[in-house]
């Protein structure tokens, strides 16, 4: 089974919903990566999202644009990710790790390399934002041969034949964007949210995760009641892009941050399983 199989039946026997942030890898500074991801799990994190920094993040909005621009200050490219991954499971071998990112620096480096360096520094799945799944065949196979997940993206306008195609492609677990636009953008509404996740549930087996539009607790707990994780990323991003030049203070902020919405989730879920 693998890690993030393995966690999402963890949390399913607990009663519990998945709370998984999205950090640009190496914002503000590369060197509190590493501090910053055994942080956020110290906090409760059970997936951390990496993102690999680009300089065209097309579907993010200006906090995580900014974001890559900080992390591209230090030049890091999708090697030094990978470096981080790999020096994060000396010490934690168990929580998955995703990465996330666009197709350009994976065909630079190579499918078969890439898939390979990912699966040896201990990347559970990955989420190229621009690879539809009709054109992912190559790399597709090369992660299927290493056992990472390849992960996509479903939206509110995605078509019923095409969310099949999707989900028969995806691994992991399905990535659903809570709302039309690009991360950070608001206007969350949890009943038209649920009644969605209903109709994607049709097509997978594999748990859903909702990502866009959760700003904090409160909305963090409304939809850990209808997903099976809930995956911040936009309000994360904006508490550590506050703290650029301050690097010591990243991890302890975000953990606080994550703290807030793990227990404002464990408590909606026991509410909502009672």
């Amino acid at each position: 089974m693998s890690r993030i199989a393995k966690r999402f039946s963890e949390l399913r026997a607990e009663g519990r919903t998945a709370l998984i942030p999205y950090v640009t890898a190496g914002d503000p500074e590369p060197s509190v990566a590493v501090p910053l991801m055994h942080a956020m799990v110290k906090a409760g994190a059970d997936i951390l999202e990496l993102g690999v920094p680009f300089s065209d993040p097309m579907a993010d909005g200006p906090v995580i644009q900014r974001a890559a621009e900080r992390a591209l200050r230090h030049h890091v490219s999708l090697r030094d990710v990978l470096r981080m991954v790999s020096e994060f499971r000396k010490d934690d071998a168990h929580t998955p790790v995703v990465l996330m990112g666009y197709l350009n620096p994976v065909e630079a480096m190579g499918y078969e390399t890439f898939a390979a360096a990912a699966a040896e520094a201990g990347v559970d799945g990955v989420l190229t934002v621009d690879l539809p799944p009709e054109e992912g065949e190559g790399l597709l196979t090369a992660f299927r041969r290493r056992d990472i997940a390849p992960i996509f993206l479903i939206a509110p306008t995605t078509a019923p034949d095409r969310m099949t195609n999707i989900c028969e492609a995806a691994g992991g677990f399905i990535y659903y964007v809570s709302i039309k636009g690009v991360t950070g953008a608001a206007h969350l509404d949890t009943a038209d949210v649920a009644a969605r996740l209903q109709e994607v549930r049709k097509h997978t087996a594999l748990p859903i995760g909702v990502g866009f539009g959760i700003h904090d607790a409160e909305s963090a707990a409304r939809l850990a009641t209808v997903a099976d994780a809930v995956i911040v990323g936009s309000a994360l991003v904006s508490r550590i892009g506050a703290l650029d030049g301050q690097p010591a203070r990243v991890p302890d902020t975000a953990a606080a941050f994550l703290n807030e919405l793990r227990r404002a989730m464990d408590a909606a879920t026991a509410a909502h399983n009672q």
